[in-house]
């Protein structure tokens, strides 16, 4: 891949499954929060699978777009998109009902001095948008981070590890699920919690982070020397099909790769490609941030995508200098604060 829409292109392929698992969704589809890193491509994917089953069914689009380029170019692609501020209920109520929602809307980098917003985005909107939807089957995307960090060579925190976020953006992500979870019995919503950690592409993500930092001789610290990450098209596939897994209580996902990757190898691996020497800095933590997906894997099959592509894919984007959206992660973060 050589260029932004071949990027595209590629997170927007469909696979088999589900193809077969979009056609037997009951309904439209609502991507609440589209305007993230994730929203647009998801939102493309949905489509092209739906083209490929031959259903009639919409996709609606809803966010601030403060990018109108971004609008324009979803609309060109046949998403319905709706301008709106979630946390305007008046707004946030005159959107269309519809059988399915995905709900993708949150925030986290600038938590740390913006707290009340976090907490509101996190926490409060989700039972104005459970209220509003209690119709509705709702994907509520969340996170490994409401989870505490777990040794390295336990496999990593499953479902039924108890949370223990570290962090007011970790406990206002629990917090949503816990407010989501209650509207769920309350009105017998079916659910599914996608707890994702960590979905990449080429513009942003770990491995890039990685990726440049090896290239330009920097120094990388293993001090988190372990994570889980998945290709976003992956990540992608699975929020969809899980619209057709949700229950009452929500049926929660860890989402990721199969591998707890070391930051060392993968530092490693980038050295080989780029033909540097890897610029290792501290010495691995026993613990990480690590999610067992092997759940996932079992109701949806493992990514696609390896993790040796991704790199490969990688490497090459940070030869040919290929755009990217600059915005750490912050992978690194031990104590919470983002």
């Amino acid at each position: 891949m050589k260029t932004i829409a071949e990027l595209e292109a590629k997170l927007a392929e469909p696979s088999e499954a589900l193809v077969k698992d979009i056609a037997a969704i009951d309904g439209d589809i609502m991507l609440l929060g589209i305007g993230g890193k994730m929203g647009p491509s998801l939102a493309r994917l949905a489509q092209n699978a739906l083209k490929q089953a031959g259903v009639n069914k919409k996709i609606y689009g809803a966010s601030r777009f403060s990018d109108k380029e971004l609008k324009a170019e979803l609309e060109a692609d046949g998403i319905e998109t709706i301008s709106v501020d979630l946390l305007n209920d008046n707004q946030l109520q005159q959107l269309p009902d519809v059988k399915n929602v995905i709900y993708m809307a949150g925030n986290k980098f600038g938590t740390t001095g913006n707290e009340h917003f976090t907490w509101a985005m996190n926490s409060y909107l989700p039972g104005r948008v459970a209220e509003k939807y209690r119709n509705s089957r709702i994907v509520v995307f969340s996170t490994g981070n409401v989870y505490p960090l777990t040794p390295v060579f336990s496999g990593g925190a499953t479902e039924n590890t108890p949370p223990g976020a570290n962090g007011e953006y970790g406990m206002s992500c629990l917090g949503r699920e816990r407010v989501f979870e209650s509207f769920s019995h309350r009105y017998d919503i079916p659910m599914a919690i996608y707890r994702l950690n960590y979905a990449i592409d080429l513009r942003y993500g770990v491995l890039l982070e990685i990726a440049r930092s090896v290239k330009a001789g920097l120094p990388v610290d293993v001090s988190m020397g372990h994570f889980n990450v998945v290709w976003q098209g992956d990540a992608n596939e699975w929020a969809i099909r899980c619209l057709n897994v949700c229950s009452t209580p929500p049926a929660v996902f860890n989402m990721s790769g199969p591998e707890t990757l070391s930051m060392r190898w993968v530092a490693g691996e980038f050295a080989k490609r780029f033909g540097v020497e890897a610029n290792i800095s501290g010495q691995e933590s026993d613990t990480a941030l690590l999610s067992n997906c092997s759940k996932a894997h079992k109701t949806f099959g493992y990514p696609r995508v390896s993790i040796l592509q991704m790199i490969d894919w990688i490497a090459d984007w940070v030869e040919i200098d290929g755009k990217t959206w600059n915005k750490p992660t912050h992978f690194q973060e031990r104590e919470g604060k983002y």
